[in-house]
Order: structure tokens, then C-alpha cells, then sequence
């Protein structure tokens, strides 16, 4: 359990340091960036190792999302592991199925997110 958050923590520093999720100078033109979330369903199950291999893999997909100007924030998985749900940071739906089919992931349905907090209302 403690590579696995360790893994997770690394991730996560990556990420921040390798995509702008707020907005991206092209010359004149700046690239707005939207909240999803983005349903994949695995048959067989999603099956990343907590090791050394799983967080390469991980890290292999924030790069690679990272061309499109796509950034995994992170995913729910379900207990039998045949479905997530992952909180994405893109441009648009299409920028995150381009990265997805690079990735050679799966994906059911994406929709336009926004955060509710319960502690906002406090």
C-alpha cells in the first residue's frame, strides 16, 4: 500500500509539472481547457501492477495525453475492475478520444463536469 501511494504521489507531481490545465499561448490563440469525466468499461478488468511496471504505464499515458493537452487528474474504479470513472482536464471530448485511442483505452461516454464541494456551503 505505501508504493501504491507513492506511485499515486509521483503521478500526481508529474502531471502538474507537465501540463498547463489552465490555458496554453499558441501565437494569439489560447486553448481552454474543461472539466470531464470520462467512462471506460474493461471487460476483463483493468489490471496495472503496483510496482515499478504500473507506474511506468501510468506515467507512459499522462505523457501521451499530454499531446493533446489532455491531463488525468484521477480515476474511481469499481471493485470488480471492469469500470472507471476518471476526471480528465482537456480542450474538448475529442481532444480526450484522440489521446484515449493513442492509449489504446476504451471510452463509453464523456461529460462536461464542474465541482460541487458540500463544504462550500458552510
Amino acid at each position: 500500500m505505501k508504493n501504491f501511494f507513492l506511485i499515486l504521489v509521483s503521478l500526481m507531481m508529474i502531471l502538474m509539472f507537465t501540463t498547463n490545465i489552465l490555458a496554453q499561448d499558441n501565437s494569439k490563440d489560447k486553448i481552454i481547457i474543461k472539466r470531464y469525466l470520462v467512462e471506460r468499461s474493461f471487460p476483463d478488468g483493468l489490471e496495472i501492477p503496483v510496482n515499478t511496471e504500473g507506474s511506468q504505464i501510468c506515467l507512459n499515458v499522462v505523457s501521451t495525453n499530454a499531446e493533446d493537452n489532455v491531463s488525468w487528474v484521477h480515476s474511481y474504479v469499481t471493485k470488480d475492475k471492469k469500470k472507471t470513472f476518471c476526471i480528465y482536464d482537456a480542450p474538448s471530448p475529442e481532444a480526450i478520444r484522440k489521446a484515449a485511442d493513442k492509449n489504446g483505452l476504451p471510452v463509453d461516454n464523456i461529460s462536461e463536469v464542474s465541482v460541487l464541494d458540500p463544504y462550500f456551503y458552510k
